[in-house]
């Protein structure tokens, strides 16, 4: 039995009919960097080959996309078809955005992204260039019609009123969104942005599950736990890898995975509580 096929049942992610495991490939970690194909390309292909399922990745993430590209064609066409590519535009404009997804499918090798995100929302301001007329909305819009895209997302971790207010505006497939056990400490999106993605059938993908490395790296929690945290609150978790036993271990976790209870979650809560460092991404 291969190592793809030990994994428990695929979780569906939302309402877009798409499969996901707990965990999923961060386009972080070695990912992004320049000039390190020798070490990045064998991450990407080592988690292909243990069967992940979504793949995350930005322009804004140095030479992520080129990375991913390369190994998708070293891997084969029927790895790219096993998987949920998601990339993003930071762009605002609706030009400026359709200019970065061409740059994306060339990048990665793909007539199609399966997720397009609108990336790191941080502001209202953001919003309004993005809703307003000549906003990226409206490329996100040609560009579900012309099939180079198929769903469509959001991502932030700066503040959750943002996220909400984006979600009140447009019907999105995803969130990309902060989830760790030190989210209750202030301004959370577990009881905000994760509560209403639920309620609109998104799917929930979390981000900064290990705070960049410092929560493992400070023994506060181990990476599996943190992972199964993050994975019981989400449809998946991405988790940028320097290493392929990075991945292994990652991999490991979601083969292991079992829902936390409440008691549990609160119990993570509790002891990250008081760690002002686990929110860092948050505005101040």
């Amino acid at each position: 039995m291969s190592a793809a096929a030990a994994f428990p049942p695929l979780r569906p992610l939302g309402g877009t009919g798409a499969e996901v495991l707990p965990f999923s490939l961060g386009g972080e970690g070695v990912l992004r960097t320049v000039g390190r194909a020798k070490e990045a390309i064998p991450v990407i292909l080592e988690a292909l080959r243990l069967g992940v399922r979504y793949c995350d990745t930005a322009p804004a993430y140095s030479q992520s996309q080129d990375y991913y590209g390369q190994a998708f064609l070293e891997a084969g066409p029927e790895a790219r078809a096993q998987v949920v590519l998601a990339s993003k535009t930071h762009e605002r404009s609706r030009s400026g955005a359709l200019r970065l997804l061409e740059d994306s499918l060339r990048r990665l090798g793909t007539s199609h992204l399966d997720v397009w995100q609108l990336h790191d929302l941080r502001t209202h301001e953001d919003l309004d260039l993005i809703f307003g007329r000549g906003g990226a909305i409206e490329a996100v819009e040609e560009a579900k019609a012309q099939g180079l895209i198929r769903f469509v997302g959001l991502t932030g971790h700066h503040d959750p009123e943002v996220l909400l207010e984006a979600m009140r505006r447009y019907r999105f497939d995803t969130v990309l969104v902060a989830i760790n056990p030190a989210d209750g400490r202030r301004l959370p999106f577990i009881p905000s942005v994760v509560r209403e993605a639920r309620a609109q059938g998104m799917g929930v993908v979390a981000m900064k599950a290990l705070a960049a490395g410092q929560i493992p790296r400070d023994g506060t929690a181990p990476v599996a736990e943190l992972l199964r945290y993050a994975a019981s609150l989400a449809d998946t978790a991405v988790i940028g890898c320097s290493t392929v036993a990075e991945v292994r271990e990652n991999m490991q976790a979601a083969l292991q995975f079992t829902p936390m209870s409440e008691d549990e979650k609160q119990s993570l809560e509790r002891r990250l509580s008081a760690r002002a460092g686990y929110d860092y991404f948050k505005r101040p």
